[in-house]
């Protein structure tokens, strides 16, 4: 508040109806006119002087109002002014980014270099440029597919420029996938806040490299109406005069795909989602001579969802009760149904509504029910028991194409107003032994409550209110008589607790009305006496746990294991008799020694790497030495098909018993001769793996034996030669020998 005069105010846009300022007026001054950009929304109350909004400010629209405030007399003549008052519009961040684009497309070339750009994405935002506001930054929130622990794709965050990662330049394969589907997305502020806005867009990038590649994941709809056989995809060989093929290896009944000439893919006959949602099968060219021409495609197809399911009542009847009190708005239970369409999609959206209330009342309905979740609740009106102690509703389920009716039924239940009160208030005490199984029963106790029966207002839960507080005791009611059992919950222990005073109390599950509360005579006194019982000698841990190498020497002091006795006695350590041990434990044990005297565990004899249990489990973990020569898998043999047309190569992998970390990685060799090396060729792939590669085509169709020599590098080193059988034959269709 203050006088006329020429004066600024920062306000912020957006916000509603405000006040900014209230003028005040000199004699003969008796009201205040504004004129100016005021553009419908600011406002000056004539007889107050109150400057105020009557909607939101926007600075995307304009920055800046200029008014002009004049103050009258009665006659309507100035007295003061005009004075310029100028309201500049402080900007918010209330715009997010836009991209450019709705969805950039790309291309990239296998093996392109990692940070160079092949394409860039750009986003403006509204609001001031000056600000954080419209500061952007960019991200990749996805990466369809990513089948590698890191991504494929990099992305600046200041310029939007994308690039391969030094992972996709090593892994970017159009024959594994030739389509990867980027979430890009750009944040104001900065990026700096989590009130930050954000917007997405889609980046389709395409790998290229040659024709002969499989297509992207092929999306059907189920229960299709066309006329089949329907074109779904095709594929492109680099090499003239092919024929197309289909097979499978899922062994299916029957597989609803096929190829034509031109290298067209169809499906033959409709798909249904519900029975099976996917298929993975391949696509292979051959020659003339029926030989295979490219490598095997492999085709994926999503067989993807239409509305064919209605919904399902989970229950065919829905039983709920409510008490004849609860407050409007309440939710008295949910109204279950399931769809078999695809989760998560508007085919299998269930809305919900109450057809029917029966019995009706004048007044309108009793219950509403949330359409989206089922969850049924009280409207204003309260339920009086006395009028109807059961309504039936019929609840509408639908999705959008099919309805089903649930039946509910709702009981209206007496409300809590009566406390239980135990038949005595003392149960005396009883003496039992320590070691009294867990589960005993010691103690029957009984209160009785005057709700109505069979509801949660008469149901009685007994609890150990007090004396227990490591919960050794529990107690479990008879629902049908509200007979409460004292069982033993947990083992008894005279050292640690020889006596118990309980007190226990009774209540319901359901809450007790306004104005009522539980009292002593829902409380019962019960004591227990434990007596002691002469028990085992126990070990201090329960598990002793050890390592040590597999090489160790006879008599190496393994582990000490200690073990004391609960009543103080003394202990010592024996020998078990084998004949007490079950065989397979008999076996693990046998090379262990125990002294009668002192707990030291020595070994007495080598010992190959297994685990030990000993009385308190023992468990000794055996550190591996490089005791084994490696060789090769030769379970899966290399073979090439014949004949040869030069560049093959077979992969080789070496093994060895020995644990993985003695070695860092195996070295192949081929034997120091003249023919082997003239014949073969070995590349290294990685730590386990080698390429073996014939050096010529003029191989006849047989098996060879190539000597191999692998060593493992070790500490200390070991090596085996390997006689390796190389298999040259005619090959099937399905890229294995005849």
């Amino acid at each position: 508040t203050g006088p006329l005069q020429d004066m600024n105010f920062s306000v912020p846009e957006g916000g509603g109806v405000r006040f900014i300022y209230q003028f005040t007026s000199k004699p003969p001054a008796v009201s205040f006119r504004v004129t100016g950009e005021t553009d419908g929304i600011i406002e000056l109350a004539p007889r107050k002087g109150i400057l105020y909004l009557n909607g939101s400010l926007d600075w995307e629209n304009k920055t800046e109002h200029r008014l002009q405030v004049e103050s009258l007399d009665e006659e309507g003549s100035v007295v003061e002014g005009p004075c310029a008052v100028t309201i500049h519009v402080l900007d918010i961040n209330d715009n997010p980014p836009v991209f450019d684009q709705p969805q950039y497309t790309g291309v990239v070339r296998q093996n392109s270099r990692p940070g160079k750009p092949f394409m860039y994405v750009h986003a403006t935002d509204r609001d001031d440029p000056t600000t954080p506001h419209a500061q952007l930054t960019y991200s990749i929130l996805h990466h369809f597919p990513n089948p590698y622990p890191e991504m494929l794709f990099q992305i600046d965050s200041v310029t939007g420029a994308i690039s391969p990662s030094r992972t996709g330049s090593y892994y970017l394969d159009p024959q594994k996938q030739d389509t990867f589907t980027l979430v890009v997305t750009a944040k104001d502020m900065a990026g700096m806040t989590t009130n930050a806005f954000t917007s997405s867009t889609d980046v389709i990038i395409t790998v290229k490299e040659s024709l002969w590649k499989a297509p992207p994941t092929i999306h059907i709809l189920e229960n299709s109406t066309q006329v089949h056989p329907v074109n779904i995809s095709q594929v492109h060989s680099n090499e003239p005069d092919v024929t197309f093929d289909v097979f499978e290896k899922e062994k299916l009944p029957r597989l609803p795909f096929s190829i034509d000439q031109d290298g067209v893919i169809y499906v033959t006959e409709p798909l249904d989602r519900e029975e099976k949602d996917a298929y993975t099968f391949f696509v292979v060219t051959k020659d003339k001579e029926g030989e295979l021409v490219d490598k095997p495609l492999q085709i994926h197809v999503i067989v993807e969802d239409i509305n064919d399911n209605p919904p399902v009542c989970q229950q065919a009847l829905t039983v709920l009760e409510v008490q004849e009190n609860e407050g409007a708005g309440s939710s008295i239970g949910t109204v279950f149904a399931t769809d078999m369409d695809q989760e998560d999609t508007l085919n299998s959206r269930l809305l919900f509504s109450i057809q029917s209330q029966v019995p009706a009342i004048p007044t309108g309905q009793l219950f509403i029910i949330q359409q989206d979740t089922g969850v049924l609740q009280l409207t204003s009106q309260s339920l009086n028991r006395g009028m109807a102690s059961n309504y039936t509703l019929k609840v509408l389920v639908s999705d959008t194409a099919f309805q089903t009716v649930c039946d509910v039924q709702v009981h209206v239940i007496d409300i809590n107003d009566q406390i239980p009160i135990f038949e005595r208030s003392d149960y005396d005490s009883v003496t039992v032994a320590e070691n009294l199984p867990v589960g005993t029963v010691l103690l029957e106790i009984q209160a009785t409550d005057g709700d109505e029966p069979g509801t949660g207002s008469s149901y009685i839960i007994y609890q150990v209110k007090e004396g227990d507080p490591n919960n050794t005791f529990i107690i479990e009611t008879d629902s049908e008589t509200n007979r409460g059992f004292l069982k033993v919950n947990k083992a008894l222990d005279f050292e640690a607790a020889p006596a118990y005073d309980l007190v226990i109390n009774a209540t319901n599950p359901e809450p007790l009305v306004s104005g009522v509360q539980y009292n002593s005579s829902s409380l019962a006194t019960f004591k227990v006496f434990v007596t002691d019982v002469d028990e085992p000698p126990v070990f201090h841990k329960p598990v002793y746990k050890e390592e040590v190498s597999e090489d160790i020497p006879v008599n190496t002091l393994v582990v000490t294991v200690e073990a004391s006795d609960p009543e103080g006695d003394s202990v010592r350590l024996k020998q078990l008799s084998w004949s007490h041990l079950p065989q397979v434990l008999w076996r693990s044990l046998g090379f262990l020694q125990c002294f009668q005297h002192q707990s030291f565990l020595p070994l007495s004899s080598s010992i190959a790497r297994k685990m030990l249990i000993f009385l308190a489990v023992l468990v000794l973990h055996l550190k591996d030495v490089n005791d084994n020569p490696p060789g090769l898998d030769t379970d899966n043999p290399p073979f090439f098909c014949y004949p040869l047309s030069g560049g093959e190569r077979a992969l080789i992998k070496a093994v060895d018993a020995d644990e993985l970390w003695w070695y860092s990685t195996f070295t192949f060799t081929l034997a120091d001769d003249l023919h082997t090396r003239s014949n073969w060729e070995l590349s290294k792939v990685n730590a386990t793996h080698a390429y073996l590669s014939p050096k010529h085509t003029g191989f006849e169709e047989k098996v060879y034996y190539v000597p191999v020599t692998v060593n493992d590098n070790g500490k200390p080193p070991l090596q085996g030669e390997v006689n390796l059988p190389v298999n040259i034959c005619k090959c099937s269709s399905e890229m294995s020998c005849f």
